[in-house]
């Protein structure tokens, strides 16, 4: 994500899968709908505000070099789909612990040689 606007889209969704309305966010992180409304609609806003936001919709904020960003989607998406009950094989069962995100790693870094 590198952009305000793919930020606030994010926080968006995320806050739709929650079933949440921007008037939640008053309750959940003491933030009105208003100022809410601001950061959803692409405004800037301080890293301290954006921690308390991803706190309140159980989100966490990661950090990653941008070289392995595509490796760590694809990750997520095998990590989803496992949730979802959409993937078997040989990646079924492994993204449990750190351990095992090594081992998918591993298995998309050989995909791509």
């Amino acid at each position: 994500m590198k952009t305000l606007t793919e930020l606030s889209h994010e926080l968006r969704k995320q806050r739709k899968s929650l079933s949440m309305n921007q008037k939640d966010m008053l309750m959940k992180i003491g933030m009105s709908q208003q100022q809410y409304q601001r950061i959803e609609a692409g405004g800037d806003l301080r890293v301290s505000t954006l921690l308390r936001i991803l706190e309140g919709m159980g989100l966490e904020l990661v950090l990653a070099p941008s070289d392995r960003v595509g490796q760590m989607e694809r990750v997520f998406k095998v990590s989803e789909q496992q949730n979802d009950g959409r993937i078997a094989g040989e990646h079924a069962g492994r993204v449990t612990d750190q351990g095992s995100w090594d081992l998918v790693i591993a298995d998309l870094d050989d995909d791509e040689s």
